[in-house]
């Protein structure tokens, strides 16, 4: 594996600074990566021949020093991003053959700022899942599974649904991706791969572009290798996008230059509610060594309540499929993508569905529909939707007593493809740490900071105020550092 690939981002553009390197060099680095991890299944669609144009314009950008931010930058989208001239299939069937003629919002950002398209990430299908299972092409496999690519001797999920994005990053395919967190998206893969992925606040990352799920719910956000990767990432998704009427019309802070590295005075909570049944000791642990490290370089930290954080999941899985089954309406073989003949409209409809949705989409779809149906409207998205704003008043109650809030990042490591498939309720709890941000719209990060007793990767969370990433992401960097997590997936050691 070449060097150029073990580079992180900020290295990265060092180097093409001083002329050690060109954006072709490191592109090509990373499309021989690419290649070689092909068993993964991280990709749905490699755009080469795009990401060597974009790098040799990067180049010339360099030359006469015009360069962006993120400029000759590898980057995997998450194929739910629509991207001009290539095929967008949010890991579904029924999209098939669509190739939208326009950016989204987000990766238009990226271009502007120089990045480099490397292809189009695998994912759950329409990003509803935790294990990157569910997709029309195929599972994604984790680049820490043990044993050599094809004959691994146990092969594990990466989380989802960024699971491609995760297994990308964390295998040196990729020097950052785009993942999208609905529930835990960005954060579960990116504990279970090792790698740093962070979910803005909702509002601060357009939604225009993006294939939704569940609207109020959905934020794109970076996956990197490093804290400082993800401020620069951030930096270059960010803004304000009047195409988007959710998106907030906030500066974008300079995320790096609030890396200080300074975290003294600042009170860290520690929420009572998240020591769940049946949490196991390695996890446990791990947090009270979280709690430790930044409580040695200054920190304080205090205990916090959030009473409501019982009834999360519930609510997530009433409100997410019921903005699942209306927005999965529009797919119906008429305007785009998947086609089936039927002898009436009805049957066109049935037939295009029946076969271009997943075991999955479906299950929600039909949970979303009964929830929104007469009768039980009242009965259960109304209910959740009280609840949703009960979980969003705790997390504003406790942000008076602190500055963020610790806590783990996903109940398990990584499970093995398969092992949870016949059981959705215990693929659901992966979740439970990761939903109460996402119904609340906080931004939130989850950084590697250890190993399970199994070998494989654990990760902390840390939540912020609402647009508050500068302080998320500085006291996710001090974490960052005295974990000094180094470990590398087997098959790039």
């Amino acid at each position: 594996m070449s060097e150029l690939t073990r580079l992180g981002i900020a290295e990265a553009l060092a180097g093409l600074a001083r002329k050690d390197f060109s954006a072709i060099e490191l592109t090509s680095a990373h499309l021989d990566a690419m290649a070689a991890a092909r068993p993964l299944n991280a990709f749905i669609t490699e755009t080469p021949e795009r990401a060597l144009e974009m790098a040799r314009a990067s180049d010339v950008r360099r030359a006469q020093g015009e360069s962006g931010p993120l400029d000759g930058v590898p980057i995997a989208i998450k194929d739910l991003f629509c991207t001009t001239g290539v095929q967008t299939t949010a890991g579904s069937r029924i999209l098939d053959g669509f190739t939208p003629p326009y950016d989204s919002t987000v990766t238009a950002n990226l271009w502007r700022a120089g990045g480099v398209m490397l292809g189009k990430a695998n994912l759950d299908e329409f990003a509803m899942g935790s294990s990157n299972i569910t997709s029309a092409y195929g599972p994604v496999v984790s680049p820490w599974s043990p044993g050599e690519p094809g004959a691994w001797t146990r092969r594990l999920v990466p989380g989802g649904s960024s699971g491609g994005s995760a297994a990308a990053v964390a295998a040196r395919c990729a020097m950052a991706a785009t993942g999208t967190d609905t529930g835990g998206s960005i954060r579960q893969p990116a504990s279970f791969c090792g790698i740093v992925g962070l979910k803005p606040t909702y509002g601060r990352c357009s939604r225009w572009g993006i294939v939704a799920f569940a609207s109020s719910l959905d934020q794109a956000g970076p996956m990197t290798r490093s804290v400082e990767d993800a401020a620069l990432m951030l930096g270059g998704m960010a803004g304000y996008d009047p195409k988007d009427s959710t998106s907030v019309d906030r500066p974008v802070p300079d995320y790096r230059a609030g890396l200080t590295g300074d975290v003294r005075g600042l009170r860290i909570g520690i929420p009572k509610e998240y020591r769940v049944d049946g949490m196991p000791a390695e996890i446990e642990a791990l947090w009270h060594q979280g709690i430790a490290w930044l409580k040695a370089v200054g920190a304080e930290p205090v205990e916090v309540s959030l009473p409501h954080t019982r009834h999360a999941l519930a609510t997530y899985y009433i409100v997410a499929p019921a903005e699942a089954s209306s927005n999965l309406a529009r797919y119906d073989g008429v305007r785009f993508g998947l086609r089936r003949a039927g002898g009436s409209l009805k049957d066109l409809y049935e037939e295009t569905r029946g076969a271009g949705f997943g075991t999955e989409v479906r299950r929600r779809i039909l949970i979303g529909t009964y929830v929104l149906s007469a009768g039980y409207y009242d009965a259960y998205y109304l209910q959740a939707q009280k609840v949703r704003t009960r979980i969003s008043w705790d997390f504003r109650d406790a942000f008076q007593r602190c500055d963020a809030i610790l806590t783990p990042t996903a109940p398990s490591t990584a499970f093995a493809i398969g092992e949870k498939m016949d059981d959705p309720i215990q693929m659901y709890l992966n979740d439970v740490f990761t939903v109460p941000a996402s119904l609340a719209g906080l931004p939130a990060i989850s950084v590697p900071a250890g190993l399970g007793a199994d070998g494989l990767p654990l990760g902390l969370q840390l939540i912020g105020r609402p647009f508050d990433e500068e302080t998320v992401l500085r006291v996710a960097q001090v974490l960052e550092q005295a974990a000094a997590f180094r470990e590398l997936p087997p098959c790039v050691r």
